[in-house]
């Protein structure tokens, strides 16, 4: 399975290395965003609001 990904990925050129890598890219900092979002604490403002 490796070496068929491999074969196909050196096949489609420089596209085949960079897509894969745009992919795993942009899933690992939607991955970041997400946690910072959900392990960051909003702290309720104290006095009045204008």
């Amino acid at each position: 399975m490796t070496t068929d990904c491999l074969a196909l990925m050196g096949h489609m050129s420089w596209l085949g290395w960079l897509m894969p890598l745009a992919v795993l890219t942009l899933l690992g900092l939607g991955i970041a965003a997400l946690l910072k979002y959900l392990f960051t604490s909003t702290k309720p403002s104290t006095g009045a609001r204008s």
